[in-house]
């Protein structure tokens, strides 16, 4: 497969130099990308120094116009597998040859990395959320989903031309929901995933909230009501 490791950063000076070295540290001739969205610190001068390919946006667009750029870039540039990976440090790379396999093996459009597919969830709040999210996911696809808030994901080629072409695609559970009951096959891998080390996750407590509500919402009604793409 010819793949494509996207990395959507925002604000992760203290982060991006290490999270590319240890990519190709682990998979030295793995072709990647950066998605600079929009940053105020020196993320984008950290990248130009060190030579790394960018795609270095004029203003913060947010997370999911960062990954549709991503997307598309993949899609025009005719790779056949893109993964995404954050800039914060969060996602091991040690996972990607894994979930490369996995979607070989199971002829799969999408392979999530999960936190809990052989692992219990700690207490919390958001595990709560990620909970309901899987049970809304299984109630309207009758697929289980052990890790639909994982923002590290491998998508096939047979999901690129939708997720490139569709604005309404997103790195959000609800997109989970929507390729499923578009025939979409999808597997999970367990991982590991670090607690971020710098820069600050923009979901406080409340949005935490306020975010798991609208996905569910969305994934009972919105979702439901798009037009299904065929795969």
């Amino acid at each position: 497969m010819k793949l494509l490791v996207m990395i959507p950063a925002h604000n992760e000076a203290g982060s991006i130099a290490a999270v590319v070295d240890e990519l190709l540290h682990t998979i030295p001739d793995c072709h990647y990308v950066v998605i600079n969205d929009g940053s105020e610190d020196d993320t984008a001068a950290i990248c130009r120094a060190g030579g790394y390919p960018m795609l270095d946006l004029p203003v913060n667009l947010g997370l999911t116009k960062a990954f549709q750029t991503g997307i598309l870039y993949a899609w025009l540039k005719g790779y056949d597998t893109v993964i995404q990976i954050d800039g914060d440090g969060q996602h091991d790379p040690k996972h990607i040859p894994r979930m490369s396999e996995i979607m070989e093996k199971n002829d799969a459009d999408l392979v999530i990395a999960s936190r809990y597919r052989e692992a219990h969830k700690p207490k919390g709040l958001r595990s709560v959320g990620n909970t309901l999210l899987s049970l809304a996911i299984r109630l309207t696809t009758g697929k289980k989903v052990t890790d639909s808030t994982s923002g590290m994901r491998m998508y096939g080629k047979r999901l690129l031309e939708i997720m490139a072409t569709d604005i309404n695609s997103t790195p959000e559970p609800d997109t989970i929901a929507y390729l499923l009951m578009c025939g979409a096959k999808v597997e999970e891998c367990q991982v590991t995933m670090r607690e971020r080390t710098t820069g600050t996750s923009y979901l406080s407590s409340w949005r935490s909230v306020t975010y798991m509500a609208h996905m569910i919402l969305s994934i009972f009604f919105v979702q439901r009501l798009r037009k299904r793409r065929k795969l």
